[in-house]
């Protein structure tokens, strides 16, 4: 009797330590998400941010600023967060590690497209013509506010795509030491019939890094983002890199995230 009760206390013993325990979820958390009020707009904006692993203001360590366009977790943000953690391992050491600032929409042809002469397009697009204004809300607002709020390097990349590309060429046309490094991809250059590929762009001193990409999008697309780094190759203006890359196994849904690879493995070639 004994022998059983010893057995049953045995098997009871190791039946309730087996049972499973409840499981726990958390939020998984990849940087901050920001609500931010533009004087400049007139409206609030979203920033998603992300932050390097181990970032921290009580440490003297500072980073680089990556400004991605298209900045909303349902459009770039994720993967492009993912890729600048990836390209900044020690052991992989693309780029430093970085703080990306990705800027949600709120109306991208409004912020991204400058004013159009062609009738058509304003019936089609009739809130496009404000991107002098986005851009004074990055110069006046969104730069000095990160500068504040996050321990950050004198170093900034702009990001952008389509639309975006198209604003962010018009910056290194008009503003180009708002940033130091500009990753265009795909860029909407057909926009008024490609004039800002006949504008002068302004100078600078400080060298640039340029990295322009387009894919397998059309003749048009192709032929834009050509003459973009024909002009800039031209120019008297320094460059550290100036590199154009073809995609041709991408088209304009899936262009940027390998052109973004590939500029940052430029980087890393003139790093080196």
């Amino acid at each position: 009797m004994r022998t059983f009760i010893s057995f049953l206390f045995i098997f009871l013993s190791v039946h309730a330590f087996s049972q499973p325990r409840e499981a726990t979820k958390h939020g998984f958390l990849i940087g901050e998400r920001l609500e931010y009020h533009s004087v400049i707009l007139d409206e609030d904006r979203i920033l998603n941010i992300y932050l390097p692993n181990g970032y921290s203001m009580d440490n003297d360590k500072t980073y680089p600023v990556i400004y991605l366009l298209d900045g909303s977790k349902d459009e770039d943000f994720i993967h492009i967060a993912g890729l600048v953690q990836f390209a900044s391992f020690s052991w992989i050491n693309m780029i430093e590690e970085s703080i990306v600032i990705g800027i949600e929409n709120v109306d991208r042809k409004r912020d991204f497209c400058y004013p159009t002469t062609i009738e058509q397009d304003k019936i089609d697009f009739p809130t496009t013509g404000g991107s002098e204004a986005f851009i004074q809300f990055i110069e006046k607002e969104l730069q000095p506010y990160v500068e504040k709020a996050y321990k950050v390097k004198d170093e900034k990349t702009i990001i952008g795509q389509s639309l975006g590309g198209l604003l962010a060429t018009e910056i290194l046309a008009k503003k180009p030491d708002l940033f130091d490094k500009y990753i265009i991809v795909s860029p909407s250059l057909w926009w008024d019939h490609q004039s800002l590929l006949d504008l002068e762009f302004q100078s600078y001193t400080d060298k640039k890094s340029i990295c322009i990409a387009v894919g397998e999008e059309g003749k048009i697309m192709k032929r834009d983002a050509k003459a973009l780094y024909k002009k800039l190759k031209k120019s008297d203006n320094p460059t550290e890199l100036l590199n154009f890359q073809f995609l041709k196994e991408q088209d304009h849904g899936d262009a940027l995230h390998l052109a973004v690879y590939h500029a940052f493995e430029a980087m890393k070639k003139v790093k080196d």
